[in-house]
């Protein structure tokens, strides 16, 4: 019997490390258009100007994936921002030896060094992205029954409630709240650091913009919901960010937050739509994909509602681009 956070932790490292969910089991933002990394790229090098344009700034990404979001973010900035290019260093956190290679296949000597933990980010001004990184860290579950809470771990397949000293106050009958605890200890490292070194960090991921309760656990395989306990390792298992909780412990350890914002909005004001169209005009033959992904990005109806868009700053900044009214 392991604790469902444990039990979490070892099914995504086991899926992660053979690499071959990305584009089978789910696609993210950056394989649906390279408009998405080049307005992440440009975002962050607005940023850089903001922060006084550092001679050398470790640029970081956390959750790379197969090197797409990254690949299309430096091309962007070499053509348009070449002074934020040449002071980048770009280091990505990832823990997959198959991913990492995928990577390297993209990037290849550009990236200065790969790394298993954020905290292990080399010191000085930061511009990190995240995206779709949040929502794959373990999370742990309370459940109320007959009064009191009682913790979910797993066993065989099937949840097993145990006694816990966690108490969130009264609730219905078979509420569920979740905690992650690997999301709040990251937030905590980076709000110290941005708060001591300067920088930004930007997340972009699904969930509610305030805490509350509700049972998020979900799996994915071949695009379609699947049972997030019956074949750990085999299948893409999340949950919703809690973002209002990332963002108060963040701002507890001296960082500033901006946002949550709509991602769609998000995206909006950064150009993706009007990027798209000037894609689309270059490349006609797949100009209703360049179109379509743009739309499914900003859309309410489609990732612009539920997904997010979260920056943790130095308290000095000003609002960043994307984030002001």
């Amino acid at each position: 019997m392991e604790r469902l956070d444990a039990f979490l932790a070892r099914a995504s490292a086991a899926y992660y490390g053979h690499g071959a969910g990305i584009g089978a089991d789910f696609t993210t933002a950056p394989e649906m258009t390279q408009a998405f990394g080049e307005c992440l790229g440009l975002w962050s090098a607005l940023a850089w100007e903001a922060m006084g344009r550092p001679a050398r700034v470790v640029w970081a990404e956390c959750g790379p994936g197969r090197g797409t979001l990254i690949q299309d973010a430096l091309r962007a900035v070499e053509q348009m921002v070449p002074a934020f290019a040449s002071a980048a260093e770009i280091h990505l956190v990832e823990t997959s030896p198959v991913l990492r290679a995928m990577q390297k296949g993209r990037m290849g000597a550009r990236v200065s060094a790969w790394h298993d933990r954020i905290e292990d980010l080399p010191g000085g001004p930061l511009v990190l992205l995240g995206n779709e990184f949040l929502d794959a860290l373990p999370i742990r579950q309370f459940i109320r029954r007959e009064g009191v809470w009682r913790e979910r771990w797993v066993s065989e397949g099937q949840f097993v409630e145990c006694p816990t000293e966690e108490d969130w106050g009264g609730a219905p009958e078979g509420s569920v709240k979740e905690r992650c605890e690997p999301g709040l200890s990251i937030a905590a490292h980076l709000g110290a650091r941005l708060a001591r070194e300067g920088g930004v960090a930007l997340f972009l991921d699904y969930g509610p913009g305030e805490s509350g309760l509700g049972d998020s656990l979900q799996a994915m395989k071949a695009g379609k919901p699947a049972d997030p306990l019956a074949d750990p390792g085999a299948v893409d298992v999340t949950a919703h960010v809690d973002f209002a909780a990332f963002a108060a412990a963040a701002a507890k350890a001296g960082a500033t937050a901006q946002g949550p914002v709509p991602m769609g909005l998000f995206l909006q004001r950064l150009g993706l739509v009007s990027r798209s169209a000037m894609l689309a005009r270059v490349e006609p033959f797949h100009a209703r994909n360049l179109l379509g992904a743009a739309q499914r990005l900003v859309a309410p109806e489609g990732m612009g509602r539920l997904f997010k868009s979260l920056a943790l700053t130095h308290p000095g900044l000003p609002p960043l681009e994307g984030f002001r009214e």
